[in-house]
Parts: C-alpha cells; sequence; structure tokens
C-alpha cells in the first residue's frame, strides 16, 4: 500500500522571464494566471481555488536552457500536452513562439518553448 505524505501543489520551471512564458502556457493549456509576484520573479497558471496542480514560473536569470537531444545540456523534465489534431497545434504552438526541436514518434512530436524548455504534442 502507497501512503501519501504530501499533495502536489505546483510543478515549477525556471526562465527568465516568468510572466513570457506563463503567458506562452497559458495560451497552450487555457489555464488563467492565478498568482504573481509584483516583482515579475514569480507567476502561476491553474484553475480555480484549490484546484491542483498548478503550473509556475520562477525566474532564473542564469537558466542555461536544455539542447534537444543532447546529453550534456539534459532537458530535465518535460510536459506532454495532449491535443485533438496535431498539425493545427503545432501551428498554434508556433506562433506562440514555440519551436520545432528532432523527435517524434507515433502519436507525439517535440517542441521548445520560448525559455528552450522541451515539451510534447501528443495524440490518441
Amino acid at each position: 500500500m502507497n501512503r501519501m505524505i504530501g499533495q502536489l501543489r505546483s510543478t515549477v520551471i525556471d526562465c527568465p522571464d516568468p510572466r513570457a512564458l506563463a503567458g506562452f502556457y497559458s495560451e497552450l493549456l487555457g489555464l488563467p494566471v492565478i498568482e504573481e509576484d509584483s516583482d515579475d520573479e514569480w507567476v502561476v497558471l491553474g484553475g480555480p481555488p484549490g484546484h491542483r496542480p498548478r503550473l509556475a514560473f520562477q525566474q532564473a536569470l542564469d537558466l542555461r536552457a536544455p539542447v534537444w537531444p543532447d546529453p550534456e545540456r539534459p532537458q530535465q523534465f518535460h510536459l506532454d500536452v495532449t491535443v485533438d489534431d496535431v498539425e493545427t497545434a503545432e501551428k498554434a504552438v508556433l506562433a506562440l513562439g514555440a519551436r520545432r526541436l528532432p523527435g517524434e514518434g507515433e502519436g507525439w512530436r517535440v517542441y521548445a518553448d520560448p525559455a528552450g524548455h522541451p515539451f510534447c504534442l501528443c495524440w490518441d
């Protein structure tokens, strides 16, 4: 039996410009900004109060973005985003500032967000 110690509150992504990257993911995932600080160092996306998990963006001015698929600068994590029509979704994410990266399979393609973090568009 697995015993729960806690619940996931947020996934936090380091980036040079939290407000800009939160804007990208807000458009991609349809999540509103629910929290931000006045110093532009922290922005959180999510649903209604109490909704978990949240997606947060934290300022890291010296971020060394991952390079896909270079093991010298690994991705560290990535998000899988389910879409209905990958062609339409690809056009939309590229218009938001994403770029296509090498790699795809049956049901997924790899992209980088505007700060260089890999993510996948996935379909069933």
